[in-house]
Order: structure tokens, then sequence, then C-alpha cells
């Protein structure tokens, strides 16, 4: 079993919270940022840089785990699929920029947090996302 850290980046918009999805690069399906631990950095600080990266969005993540899921990452080069369990935090966006490292590689899309949910191929996540509520994290 491996471990990611992903972001789920949210904000308020006419008193509705949204969520920031982003495409998967191979299969194109629609997902959180997530990574890999990074040497030097916390899961939480790993999860913004992945939210920068991925998604385009900077802002305040929380230092508190929501939720996990699991997924199995199929590897580039063949192989089996790997079990991975990524720890999921929230992001609060502060700034979202149209030019960003994975730019060309990936499309983003805000939606509510129902469809956020409808949207995730796992099951895990979409309870994380339905669930997720700031006020109870004092967001």
């Amino acid at each position: 079993m491996r471990t990611q850290f992903g972001a789920l980046i949210w904000r308020q918009r006419k008193d509705k919270l949204q969520v920031l999805l982003v495409k998967s690069r191979r299969s194109k399906r629609w997902i959180i940022p997530k990574g890999w631990p990074m040497h030097g950095e916390t899961p939480v600080q790993a999860a913004a840089i992945e939210a920068w990266e991925e998604a385009g969005v900077k802002g305040r993540p929380a230092p508190i785990c929501i939720g996990l899921y699991s997924y199995l990452k199929t590897p580039r080069e063949g192989g089996l699929p790997k079990p991975c369990v990524v720890a999921v935090f929230p992001l609060k966006a502060r700034w979202v920029f149209d030019k960003y490292p994975e730019m060309h590689e990936r499309k983003r899309k805000w939606v509510s947090q129902k469809k956020a949910a409808s949207l995730v191929a796992e099951p895990e996540l979409a309870q994380v996302i339905r669930h997720f509520d700031p006020r109870h994290y004092k967001l």
C-alpha cells in the first residue's frame, strides 16, 4: 500500500460551497489534486504543492486530514496496479491562476459539492466530498 496526499480545494460562491476538480492525465477521470510524499514537506504542505501544480490554486490549507480514500494506480510502464491510499486535506482557494505547471496537461472545473461527489469515480472520495463542511473545522 502506498500513501499519497490530496487537496480538497473549495470556495464559497453566493453562499454555496464549490469544489475544484481536475482531470487525471491518462484516464481523464475527474479527481482531486494529489501526489506522493515530498522530502522536507509535511503531508498538508505536499497537498498544497499538488493543488498549485495540478490546479493552479494557492490558498490556505488546513492541517487536518478530513478523510481517506483508496484506489489502484496503474504504472505508466505497465505491470500490476498498485494500491494507494490518499489522505485528504481541505484547502480554501484564495488565488486561482491562469498559468500553472500542469495547465496543458489537465482540465479543471469548479462544481457544486453534490456534482463533485457524483463526478469522481472513487466511492470513498465521493463520501469525503459529500460530507465536507468547512464550518466543522473552523475554516
